[in-house]
Order: structure tokens, then sequence, then C-alpha cells
């Protein structure tokens, strides 16, 4: 298994992991379903986003990205998805992991992400990575403007 930085070959693949309407709106807020490829594909496209992923046999089999912003001096893990066929099997804790390697070397000071509060299993995964919740003003002001009641974790080691 490696980490490596993302193929947009493989946003096809990427785009077909979500396996319900209410997954796809919990992994990346969209209400399209099935979520297009042009969709995944584009994302590569924007200024200060950089996605990984893990693979193996040259197949991807967990996708994340990191959302840079300089003027906040954060960085963000945004967009965590692992292959319907492969999870429980701790694959997103390592995308995390790696992901989290790759926030440090920005050199900004935070590291934080926002999570569907009814994703009960990435919370899992995240907390176990080492993210924590925010307080409770920092959560209200982050999700001014946001679709839904994000909650949102920071990690402890930035």
């Amino acid at each position: 298994m490696r980490f490596l930085p993302f193929d947009s070959n493989c946003a096809a693949v990427v785009a077909g992991w979500p396996v319900t309407a209410e997954e796809a709106v919990m992994w990346c807020g969209l209400r399209e379903f099935p979520v297009p490829e042009g969709t995944v594909s584009a994302w590569q496209r924007e200024p200060d986003v950089t996605a990984y992923a893990l693979v193996e046999n040259e197949l991807p089999l967990a996708y994340g990205e990191l959302w840079l912003d300089a003027e906040e001096d954060e960085v963000e893990l945004a967009r965590i998805i692992v292959a319907p066929g492969v999870r429980g099997r701790g694959l997103g804790r390592l995308l995390v992991w790696g992901l989290l390697a790759e926030a440090r070397l920005t050199g900004l000071a935070e590291i934080c992400m926002r999570v569907h509060p009814e994703n009960t299993a990435a919370l899992r995964c995240y907390r176990g990575a080492g993210f924590e919740q925010v307080d409770a003003a920092s959560t209200a002001a982050w999700n001014t403007g946001q679709p839904v009641e994000y909650t949102w974790l920071r990690h402890g080691s930035a």
C-alpha cells in the first residue's frame, strides 16, 4: 500500500465510491447522485487543493484532500472516502495519517476538518487519528453559512 498524489485518471473510480445519495452528501456535500466523474476531476484543478490516495496494485483504495489557506494559517483535511469493498480495514486512518504528514509539511499552524454530524464512522476514524472537537464558539462561527451544522475537529499536534 502506498500513499501517493492522486492521479486524476482515477476520478471516475473515486466518483463511484459513494453508494447512496446520503453518502455523497456526507462525503462532499453534493446532492447530485451518482457523483459525476467531472466533478472529481474539477477538484484537482482548484487552487490550494492537493489530493492524495492510498493505492494498492495501481488501484486507488482511499482518497482525500488538503485545502491550504495561508491567510487563515490553516490546512483542512477534506473529501475523505474509502472504496466500499475495503471499508472497515483501517484504510481511512492510514489515509488520514498520510494527509496529516503532508499537512505538517506545509508549515501552516492549524490542521482541522469538518465532518457531517451523522457520519459516525468518519468521526470515530478521525478521533482515533488524534482529532478533537473544537469549542462551541468556534463551531458556531465556522458553521456560519454552511449547508449543515458540521462537527469541526482540530488536530492537537499541529
